[in-house]
């Protein structure tokens, strides 16, 4: 990984030999920390909370559904706003600054939350706070970038974040082996954590000003550039395939329901995941600037199929669940930064955050949507069938998906 030592205006590194092109602007480094460290946060509770609702709070995987669509999407409602006010005021980091601290403030308040209500209330602002903050802290890694390596800058923040969230599944490991069921001390731990990524937001990021000098264009105007024709096939194919995407919880309850492993062991699903995440983000990111982000992130979405194949099995072992683990890891890889480097492609620097929030809303609604249908599927079939149910729907669905994204690529080259 090459890091240049300073950022200049329009996303080109310093340096005017061939090597410095390659370089990773230190905005997207620095922002890259910040998700690490928010990631260590947020995965620290994240890995416990299927089990805890499930099996402490007592919700039925129907409920859990509800909460777990509530968890994957409700950051839709403000993406679009937080897209906007970053192109609009020129200064996303700010925009940012304010998701991250709601959503580090979200940690400290599951401490005296019990009932479902005040669960998903909580669960509800942390997540918007993640709305608002995540097209504008693209549209920062998309503007310090230079444009011929976006996959790679993005895949090297999406690295920074990976790394914070296999380190957070394990700090929740090692609270629950010194403590067990000590769900509180991984609240006040996250919360201290999340702090910290604030703080280095705040102190260390630039305040790039994005787009050109002025005001930015009304809301009416970036709408219209971030959902024009050149997005609507993207679009639609995201939203396809987003509505086929269990979540991570989901699969890793399917492999603990099946193969009865102890639950302290639960938020170690979540490293394996993560590890190879990691693995693969920065590889995938290259490849997708090398043979198209669109091939890449249908591909990805193949990926998932096979773990959803694999996690039908009526019999598992210690085999079948690291494939699942792997397989879902190299998901995440294909499709997480690849998507908003795509789009970021495919607008005008002024209605790049919206464009981006854009994507983000249609993915998030899909799986909001996802997550219910899925968890009422496992209460009336169970989860092998369900799981079978999806996966068969998902490849009818990539050939079409595959066909919407055809062509994409060569208008990003033109």
């Amino acid at each position: 990984m090459y890091v240049s030592l300073r950022d200049r205006p329009g996303g080109e590194a310093t340096g005017a030999a061939p090597k410095a092109a390659r370089r990773v602007a230190t905005t997207v480094v620095l922002l890259g920390v910040v998700s690490l460290l928010t990631d260590v946060s947020s995965e620290m509770v994240a890995s416990v909370l299927p089990l805890y609702l499930t099996a402490q709070v007592g919700l039925t995987m129907a409920a859990y559904g509800l909460l777990d669509g509530v968890y994957q999407g409700v950051s839709a409602a403000v993406r679009i706003a937080g897209g906007y006010a970053g192109d609009r005021g020129r200064h996303p980091k700010w925009v940012a600054v304010f998701g991250y601290g709601v959503s580090a403030l979200s940690r400290i308040a599951m401490l005296p939350v019990h009932g479902f209500a005040t669960i998903t209330a909580v669960i509800t602002a942390d997540r918007l706070g993640k709305g608002l903050r995540t097209a504008p802290r693209d549209a920062l890694i998309a503007d310090a970038s230079d444009p011929a390596t976006l996959g790679r800058s993005f895949g090297v923040h999406r690295t920074l974040d990976t790394i914070g969230a296999a380190i957070g599944p394990l700090v929740a490991f090692g609270l629950l082996l010194a403590v067990p069921a000590g769900y509180n001390s991984i609240f006040v731990v996250s919360f201290a954590v999340a702090l910290a990524g604030v703080a280095v937001l705040v102190l260390f990021v630039p305040n790039r000003r994005t787009g050109a000098a002025g005001r930015g264009p009304g809301l009416r105007t970036l709408l219209r550039e971030a959902t024009g024709p050149r997005l609507r096939r993207p679009l639609f194919a995201a939203g396809l395939l987003g509505v086929l995407t269990v979540g991570d919880g989901f699969l890793y309850l399917s492999l603990q329901e099946r193969d009865a492993f102890a639950s302290l062991y639960f938020p170690l699903l979540y490293v394996g995941t993560n590890v190879a995440y990691l693995a693969l983000a920065v590889p995938f990111g290259r490849l997708a600037d090398r043979i198209g982000k669109a091939t890449v992130l249908v591909g990805g979405h193949v990926a998932l199929l096979v773990g959803y194949l694999l996690a039908a099995r009526p019999a598992g072992g210690l085999l079948f669940t690291v494939l699942v683990l792997l397989l879902l890891g190299t998901f995440y890889a294909a499709t997480d930064g690849v998507l908003p480097a795509l789009v970021s492609r495919l607008v005008t620097a002024q209605a790049r955050g919206t464009g981006i929030a854009a994507a983000q809303t249609v993915v998030a609604v899909a799986r909001f949507a996802a997550a219910f249908g899925f968890g009422a599927l496992w209460d009336a079939t169970g989860r092998g069938t369900a799981l079978l149910v999806v996966a068969g729907l998902l490849a009818g669905a990539i050939p079409l998906a595959y066909a919407l994204l055809r062509g994409v690529d060569a208008r990003l080259a033109g």
